[in-house]
């Protein structure tokens, strides 16, 4: 572990290098776990990791988070700590330790908007950018163990799909049937539970629907789209469609065809040297030769890793070719307002020859018993 971390932050300088940028500052989030593993608790604290181009990176923390940064891999690292009392001024005491004549310093794209601020005026010779272009070439490329970590998620993620007819039937509201979701993504492999999506007969049209006390009625079909983060820190993101009971509604069952081939033949086609954009597209007209084109609503997919949204995004007008180890979702979606809607989601690795899928559950519509057994 300590040396895939240290190969990151090598190349986390040299990609900055690269970009033209003098100096990297990460604080808590997605970022910094990937750079130095350590999993720093966002507060209103300043915690900066300091990473020039050029030199050895040091950390900025709070006196009273010390040993938590010792107890991470930070300190088996060899990262300097440098600590900051209540009295102290965390952002000049940063500021102090940019390289000299530091003209350009890329902020992580998730520092909160007080601390970027407060590190632009305690720098003010210095040009603030974004760190995105920098470590998005980084850490949409992943390595063989970020793979293996993927792969236990989506795993992970399957179990709980494969045991949808324990809880998922008419007569139950969805926040009940999240409720249970939510315990068993945590029993079933992962460290916590992420988001629980349980979308029931119109609600299912609603592709961010939150959980309400809809009462899931017999032959709704439900949309449940579910993730959680495993240990070694990398998420899962899986939607599959149901019928709660009874007979679906016709034209569901229709669309649903449409949609099952367009997420087969998107899947198929993904992999080295084709475009996101390419992906997106001939998923698409299958759905819109079917007469369904406004109806998919969303962009096909997201990439995934220490975050569940991440690059690269799987859209019309991205041009990005995409490179083994890239991962991301195909997850289009037809959705009629009012009515009830699909979606069908797994996660992908592209690799030499193609794309593999990170979950195994069937695809096709499943139509759940009445009661549970």
């Amino acid at each position: 572990m300590t040396s895939d971390l240290s190969s990151r932050l090598c190349r986390a300088q040299e990609q900055a290098g690269a970009y033209g940028v003098d100096v990297l500052l990460v604080s808590p989030g997605a970022d910094l776990r990937y750079l130095t593993g350590y999993d720093a608790v966002a507060l209103e604290r300043l915690t900066c990791l300091v990473l020039p181009a050029e030199g050895e990176p040091r950390l900025v923390v709070p006196r009273l988070e010390r040993p938590a940064a010792v107890a991470s891999p930070v300190g088996d690292l060899g990262i300097e700590l440098v600590c900051w009392d209540e009295a102290d001024d965390p952002y000049a005491l940063t500021a102090g330790l940019l390289p000299a004549g530091a003209s350009t310093v890329a902020v992580d794209d998730r520092m909160w908007a007080v601390k970027a601020l407060a590190l632009a005026a305690a720098a003010p010779g210095a040009r603030q950018v974004a760190a995105g272009s920098v470590l998005r070439e980084l850490r949409m490329r992943k390595t063989p163990a970020e793979v293996d970590a993927l792969r236990e998620a989506g795993q992970a993620i399957d179990r709980v799909h494969a045991r949808m007819g324990e809880w998922l039937r008419p007569g139950r509201t969805e926040r009940d049937v999240g409720r249970d979701i939510a315990d068993a993504i945590v029993t079933e492999g992962h460290v916590r539970t992420d988001f629980v999506i349980v979308a029931a007969g119109p609600n299912a049209a609603s592709p961010h629907h939150e959980l309400s006390d809809r009462v899931i009625g017999a032959g709704d079909p439900v949309v449940v789209d579910i993730g959680g983060t495993v240990e070694a820190g990398y998420c899962s993101d899986s939607t599959r469609t149901y019928v709660a009971g009874g007979i679906a509604p016709e034209d569901f069952a229709a669309y649903y065809a449409v949609l099952l081939e367009a997420q087969r033949t998107q899947c198929a086609y993904a992999g080295p040297g084709v475009t996101a954009a390419a992906v997106d597209a001939v998923g698409r007209e299958v759905i819109a030769d079917a007469g369904y084109g406004e109806a998919f609503v969303h962009r096909t997919g997201h990439g995934i890793g220490l975050e569940t949204h991440e690059e690269p995004y799987i859209v019309a007008g991205n041009d990005l070719v995409l490179e083994p180890g890239m991962a991301f979702s195909i997850e289009p979606g037809i959705y009629l307002a009012g009515r009830h809607g699909a979606r069908i989601e797994d996660i992908v690795v592209c690799t030499d020859s193609g794309a593999e899928r990170m979950n195994r559950t069937s695809r096709e519509l499943v139509v759940l018993a009445d009661g549970p057994g």
